[in-house]
């Protein structure tokens, strides 16, 4: 199964905001939920968010095959080290948050 450390962009903009108020950290920080997520789980939460649809599958590219990085997940630890508590969406969360700015 194909999974991605997935970000939502609110997330990003509060670690940001944390190393604002935090100048004396500072350094190269890997910046993700530290979780890895399915792609389905994209599809579910806007079935989730609309109650309606289906998931329909294809498949995979043969041509990306071998070329294609199926799975992410970011290692937080120094992000973490450096103090920075910002808690991160999971994918229906963020999934979620912004449908419903889009949809505001």
């Amino acid at each position: 199964m194909q999974s991605r450390d997935f970000v939502y962009v609110g997330d990003v903009v509060d670690v940001n905001l944390w190393f604002l108020d935090h100048p004396d950290k500072s350094g190269i920080f890997n910046l993700g939920t530290g979780r890895a997520e399915p792609f389905k789980a994209i599809g579910e939460a806007v079935i989730d968010f609309y109650a309606k649809g289906e998931i329909d599958y294809i498949a995979f590219p043969e041509e990306l095959k071998g070329r294609y990085q199926s799975y992410t997940r970011a290692d937080i630890s120094e992000l973490r080290a450096s103090g920075c508590d910002v808690e991160f969406k999971t994918v229906a969360e963020g999934v979620k948050a912004y449908l419903e700015w889009l949809n505001g």
